[in-house]
């Protein structure tokens, strides 16, 4: 799959850092493989030596950048032909609030228990959330603050190597 350029943010000699191209939730990034490997176990031992400290970058430049409550990084594995990937999804507090405040997703609600929403929630719904609303939906949630545009620019000069 090619990635559209304006979406790239960093590039190391093994992996690629994109914004991901479906999603419409403004610092949703995608780190794959520039290999077509799909698999940790079949990576070459430099990718892999590059892959810590790339991850732990990321996280720190997406945390001290962005200020999501949550960062979930993460991978799937079952998409033909696509390369090793890792998801890196921040879940704002606006987008927490906007999944409580989508009723089709009080279904997942344990127990009923208003009060307690914030314990309760966990990240596999909010991901599911942040997938079908951010990146299938044709009418996402309002997003509040800077547009995928204008993080992907902010993301972009954070990356880029202190000289």
């Amino acid at each position: 799959m090619q990635i559209a350029p304006a979406l790239i943010l960093h590039q190391t000699e093994h992996w690629l850092l994109n914004h991901h191209q479906a999603s419409k939730l403004p610092g949703y990034l995608m780190l794959g493989a520039k290999a077509p490997i799909d698999s940790l176990a079949d990576m070459p031992d430099a990718a892999l030596a590059e892959l810590g400290g790339l991850l732990a970058n990321i996280q720190r430049v997406m945390q001290a950048q962005l200020q999501p409550k949550w960062l979930y990084i993460s991978r799937y594995g079952h998409m033909p032909g696509l390369p090793l990937h890792f998801h890196f999804i921040p879940v704002y507090d606006w987008v927490e609030h906007a999944f409580w405040q989508d009723e089709r997703y009080r279904a997942l609600q344990h127990f009923g228990a208003q009060e307690l929403q914030e314990t309760l929630t966990d990240g596999a719904e909010l991901t599911l959330f942040v997938w079908r609303e951010f990146g299938e939906s044709t009418t996402p949630p309002q997003i509040q603050g800077p547009g995928v545009e204008q993080v992907i620019d902010q993301l972009r000069v954070a990356f880029k190597p202190q000289s």
